[in-house]
């Protein structure tokens, strides 16, 4: 069974950190509306939702996905380039141990989980301004272990690795190739997303269906065409503080 770790939204979301957007005044009670319905698309699709409670001091903490690598053996908690994040990782971390083993990032290691793709067993993990090279080398040596292999893309123009490329199944990728270095997936198919949308590549697959944000209509039919279901959803709100569909959960296979 496929669980899903969330939290619901800061009320202080409006301070959020930002690293490619201007700053917009964020709708807190649409916001908090949008992403109940996110959650809501996720039960619909079979996943068992654990929401975490609204962190108050702490902006970015609907963002999940940043603050650990979650891999069927075991949960990195990371050290994220944004220092102000850093204390999202505490109370995570308790939920985290109850599914997975932890191990904990160590300075000057950065990482943040928005920069990590993985497919099969190799982790793409994105060099940002969010995750550094000690990051990169540190959570290959977490993994190298249990039989992974880490390969590094440079991201350039995009906060994550994942704000410009998403896995779309086991063999391709979809990709705004002016974002990354598009030869670290030169084995995969890679599907270029369509250029009006270059924001659109963050999407999150569960089984048959792919979640797209409802922003990006070009990017929702062009997956539809490769014979996908698709499932738009209105998240923009949450995008004003830079959100994507894969931030805002942590996917995991419950029976670890």
């Amino acid at each position: 069974m496929l669980t899903a770790i969330t939290r619901g939204v800061s009320p202080a979301l409006h301070r959020c950190e930002l690293g490619f957007l201007p700053r917009q005044k964020i709708e807190l009670k649409a916001a908090e509306q949008q992403h109940s319905a996110y959650e809501e698309h996720l039960r619909a699709l079979g996943v068992t939702v654990v929401s975490l409670p609204p962190e108050p001091d702490l902006p970015d903490s609907m963002f999940v996905e940043d603050p650990a690598v979650v891999v069927p053996e075991v949960a990195i908690m990371t050290r994220m380039g944004a220092e102000s994040r850093r204390g999202e990782a505490e109370s995570l971390g308790a939920v985290l141990a109850r599914y997975r083993p932890l191990r904990w990032m160590r300075e000057p290691a950065t990482l943040e989980g928005g920069d990590v793709l993985r497919i099969g067993g190799t982790l793409f993990v994105g060099h940002s301004h969010r995750t550094n090279l000690a990051g990169i080398e540190q959570i290959a040596s977490e993994l190298h272990p249990f039989g992974y292999t880490v390969k590094a893309v440079a991201v350039r123009g995009c906060l994550h690795l994942k704000s410009a490329c998403c896995s779309l199944g086991a063999r391709a990728v979809l990709a705004n190739r002016n974002w990354i270095d598009a030869e670290a997936f030169q084995h995969l198919e890679i599907i270029d997303v369509p250029p009006e949308e270059p924001h659109g590549s963050n999407i999150l697959v569960i089984g048959d269906t792919v979640l797209v944000a409802a922003s990006f209509p070009r990017t929702a039919a062009l997956i539809e065409r490769l014979g996908w279901k698709v499932r738009t959803i209105e998240i923009s709100e949450l995008q004003k503080a830079e959100a994507g569909l894969t931030c805002s959960s942590i996917l995991l296979d419950s029976v670890h």
